[in-house]
């Protein structure tokens, strides 16, 4: 099977402008930019053929091609990750078995997430997402996230089939309680797709449900495509995206606390 990784990744971000581009302090002291942090991600996955940093910013592409990544220039017209990868995609001289999308403000994705991802793409599968069952120090933060003001993480509901039934910015199932919460999903930001399902994507409109929520895996669902959300174990470490400057110091108290440099 071959296996692409894209790693979309762009200046213009609507709460965090220029992110790629913040630097992480690793548990040695050293400071890495978030997009070389997951490019590092990506190449700890094994079984893939090629990784590419997916941009329309030279500043982006500049600090990429100096760590060593390859990168290929996108539009700027991609709304999102996911026609990001499709126009990716349209630049390769051959189709690959599966593309991952592997999201440029998720450094702190294990290798196995994406391997699982990868193991569930068995030739019926369109589109597959991992989600992790959220500790209680990442629901915590969600809930922190929203009673502040903030957009965080995304959370799953899922059939007893593991297909997606929704995606959302909000804490769902709803949390009252901490001390005795429901099951709660975290959606990690990773997806895999046959090329077939992305360009159909790349092909649809954003529908209400994606332009409300920001969430460009629900395009599929509206469409629907049905998405298989594979559930993956933390193994004690947490995960958390880089969605607005607090995540910063969260992000790096796990860098030091997995001894990851």
């Amino acid at each position: 099977m071959s296996v692409v990784v894209f790693i979309p990744a762009r200046y213009a971000s609507t709460r965090y402008p220029g992110k790629p581009l913040v630097e992480l302090t690793g548990a040695t002291g050293v400071k890495k930019t978030l997009i070389q942090r997951a490019w590092e991600a990506a190449q700890a996955v094994s079984g893939v053929t090629n990784v590419y940093v997916l941009t329309d910013d030279t500043r982006i592409a500049d600090a990429a091609k100096a760590f060593g990544a390859e990168v290929l220039m996108t539009s700027s017209n991609a709304r999102n990750g996911s026609e990001r990868c499709a126009e990716g995609l349209a630049q390769l001289d051959h189709d690959p078995d599966v593309v991952i999308n592997l999201q440029g403000d998720a450094p702190l994705t294990p290798a196995w997430f994406v391997e699982a991802l990868i193991g569930a793409m068995n030739g019926i599968t369109q589109m597959a997402t991992p989600v992790v069952k959220c500790d209680a120090e990442t629901l915590t933060n969600f809930v922190a996230d929203r009673r502040e003001g903030r957009v965080g993480g995304t959370t799953a509901v899922m059939r007893s089939d593991r297909t997606a039934l929704y995606f959302s910015k909000e804490v769902l199932p709803y949390v009252g309680d901490l001390q005795n919460p429901p099951e709660v999903w975290h959606h990690v930001g990773v997806y895999a797709y046959t090329p077939a399902a992305l360009r159909a994507y790349a092909g649809w409109e954003e529908g209400p449900l994606e332009r409300a929520e920001g969430l460009e895996q629900l395009r599929f669902l509206e469409n629907g495509t049905p998405i298989t959300c594979v559930p993956v174990e933390g193994r004690g470490r947490v995960f958390w995206e880089l969605n607005n400057p607090v995540d910063v110091d969260r992000i790096e108290t796990v860098l030091k606390r997995e001894g990851i440099a």
